[in-house]
């Protein structure tokens, strides 16, 4: 098991969440390649959208809808700072995971973090697992409280 995988499933322990991680044989990196290995509608996917705030350059986590995009203007308002692209090196500094496996739980040190309503539409849904290959369900409610994360509009 990669040390991503078990921050992600020690996180999700911690927190009172008992859920099964799926374990993919293809790549889950993208909201249609997860769907399908779920067996679930894309907007079920919870992308993990990192951008690098400019005043501060830490990163910042909006976990969208699969369908979704991130408006980056509405996202920067809601920063209160001007985004901008975060790099890979930034990314694996600041949330401990490689893009394609980012997942809302188990960063090595805290991030602020938004969702989207959208996904607060379903009774489940799905998110990676620290891995390209690894996603696992969860209810959006619980998402939520977990995260830390603020519920607001974003989506372009």
């Amino acid at each position: 098991m990669s040390k991503s995988l078990k921050r992600v499933t020690a996180a999700l322990e911690a927190a009172g969440v008992a859920t099964e991680i799926l374990a993919a044989t293809e790549d889950t990196r993208t909201a249609a390649q997860a769907a399908a290995v779920a067996g679930c509608a894309i907007d079920q996917i919870v992308k993990s959208i990192i951008f690098r705030g400019e005043a501060s350059g830490h990163v910042r986590l909006f976990l969208t809808a699969g369908g979704n995009q991130v408006s980056p203007d509405k996202a920067s308002a809601l920063a209160g700072e001007p985004l901008g692209r975060a790099d890979a090196d930034l990314v694996r500094a600041e949330t401990g995971f490689a893009i394609g496996g980012v997942s809302p739980v188990g960063h090595i040190a805290p991030v602020t973090a938004f969702l989207d309503p959208r996904l607060m539409e379903f009774p489940l849904v799905w998110a990676a697992a620290g891995t390209p290959r690894h996603i696992f369900a969860i209810a959006p409610e619980t998402l939520l409280r977990i995260t830390g994360a603020t519920l607001a509009p974003f989506a372009a």
